[in-house]
């Protein structure tokens, strides 16, 4: 299915389905989405966005559907595919063989990149592993692995955990950016290096690409300017590719960013600029080309 995501072309799902582990699934987009197509009775007769009657367990349980497993086989032109936009592939409710299914469809289809998103980096970081040791392959090209950072913590928890994991492309996603996020803490080698220099240097460690964006939806939580900003920078510093997907709901209202902007209006330094740039940079990692 055709995307309005940005760093995607379509998106394919396997799978459909999760339930929340952390900060960032609170308003959970693909959950909102899923009840809008499986509403229950309330729902039908008086649309709401929160609604006192609607059960995850009932709208949004996990599922794994075998018969869309080929669709990529049957595209031709080659695509940025975003692999289970409305599951995570290592939910601990699909087994091994399933999410093994999902990885032989990249193998079978080279022409695509499939991105995989995850909460879950030890489920992944364990089925990698295996699928490398039982193949004796290198990680496939064309498919990038990566989690979502929504705060400092999960940043320190998850991270780690991709960079250990067999990945041709590793990256972070810190969207919904919930607070101030310092990389260099995470992935710290040299100075302000995320470690990407070292993997052009044929070290396998450190991350190819980081995307940042604000919350949407209703009841959508706060980005502050300057924790973006700092992203941006960090990423600057380190010859990292960084992809601004939005700045979300709260910020993009005007009001807030109104009061930020007046705020550094004179600021020597050009925040205001600055943020003129970062927002315009939409940059993948370069084995995109």
């Amino acid at each position: 299915m055709t995307t309005r995501i940005e760093w995607a072309d379509e998106t394919w799902n396997p799978m459909t389905g999760c339930t929340p582990v952390s900060e960032a699934c609170e308003h959970c987009y693909a959950e909102r989405m899923a009840r809008r197509f499986k509403p229950c009775a309330t729902c039908e007769e008086n649309w709401r966005d929160e609604c006192d009657v609607c059960d995850p367990e009932y709208y949004f349980a996990p599922i794994f559907h075998p018969d869309r497993l080929d669709k990529p086989l049957h595209w031709k032109k080659p695509r940025r595919i975003f692999v289970n936009s409305m599951s995570d592939l290592f939910h601990e409710a699909f087994t091994d063989e399933q999410i093994r299914d999902v990885i032989d469809v990249a193998i079978r289809a080279p022409q695509h990149t499939h991105i995989v998103l995850t909460k879950r980096p030890e489920r992944m970081a364990s089925v990698m592993a295996w699928y490398c040791d039982q193949t004796r392959d290198a990680p496939l090209p064309n498919l990038w692995l990566g989690v979502t950072a929504e705060t400092q913590q999960r940043a320190d928890e998850r991270i780690p955990i991709l960079i250990d994991t067999p990945a041709a492309v590793r990256f972070v996603s810190l969207e919904p950016l919930l607070g101030p996020v310092d990389l260099r803490s995470v992935v710290f080698y040299d100075g302000d290096h995320l470690g990407h220099t070292l993997r052009n240097l044929g070290y396998d460690t450190g991350l190819d690409w980081v995307i940042i964006g604000g919350e949407t939806g209703p009841g959508a939580r706060p980005m502050q300017p300057e924790w973006a900003l700092d992203v941006y920078r960090q990423c600057k510093a380190a010859w990292v590719p960084f992809f601004w997907k939005q700045a979300g709901k709260w910020l993009s209202s005007g009001e807030h960013f109104s009061a930020w902007a007046s705020e550094h209006a004179f600021d020597a330094s050009d925040p205001i600029g600055e943020w003129s740039r970062m927002v315009a940079t939409r940059e993948f990692p370069a084995v995109a080309s």
